[in-house]
């Protein structure tokens, strides 16, 4: 009667390559937040290196001066922007605090811009940033706009869209804005999410030296 033939031995789990390990964001990037001067190049850049600027350097605009998640951001639609009364009506992710927002000029001519190019595409639009067949973008669409303009602004670390929204509570901190105030326009339900802001600023310094 013939042998039979030995199963094939398989390797130990532990001995199996492990999958390589996603580098902290500390070690990726110095810090999660950019600077206004830095926004600007980032909006310059969203405004020149995809197939649709004017929605990709309005959604970088928008997500920055009114500190959207991506979630929010996907999710604005048409009926919450008043572009005569200038105002942005803000419906906040994880339970946050609703809002309304004014919003000024470089919001203003980004969004009504691109309004008139979405419009000529897609008849009433229900979504403000929208992809090639007018469906609401994913948030894997913004994350890929975001990462793509950022190297397009020869920035070294990578960037993520959560960045906008730090980058948000980091330029009012700076800007003195009183905390409280910062914690409405951001929606934070708790102040010490907003708090944080305050601690990056670097105005609260300025006086320490003298010469």
């Amino acid at each position: 009667m013939p042998h039979a033939t030995p199963p094939a031995r398989t390797l130990k789990t532990a001995q199996l390559p492990k999958p390589p390990r996603r580098l902290p964001n500390a070690v990726r990037r110095p810090r999660e937040h950019l600077t206004e001067v830095e926004v600007k190049r980032l909006v310059t850049a969203a405004g020149s290196a995809g197939r649709y600027p004017w929605r990709d350097a309005a959604l970088v605009t928008v997500m920055f001066r009114h500190a959207l998640r991506v979630g929010e951001a996907v999710a604005l639609r048409w009926d919450m922007v008043d572009l005569s009364a200038a105002l942005l009506h803000v419906r906040r992710a994880k339970n946050g605090t609703p809002s309304t927002h004014p919003m000024h000029g470089p919001t203003l001519r980004l969004l009504r811009a691109w309004k008139r190019r979405q419009e000529d595409r897609y008849a009433a639009p229900a979504y403000v940033f929208t992809s090639e067949r007018g469906a609401p973008l994913t948030a894997a669409a913004v994350r890929r706009i975001v990462a793509r303009a950022g190297v397009e602004a020869g920035f070294a670390m990578p960037l993520h869209p959560h960045m906008l929204r730090h980058s948000c509570g980091f330029a009012l901190a700076s800007k003195g804005v009183d905390t409280r105030a910062i914690q409405l326009y951001m929606g934070h339900r708790n102040i010490q999410n907003t708090v944080l802001y305050t601690a990056l600023s670097p105005d609260r310094f300025k006086e320490f030296w003298k010469d």
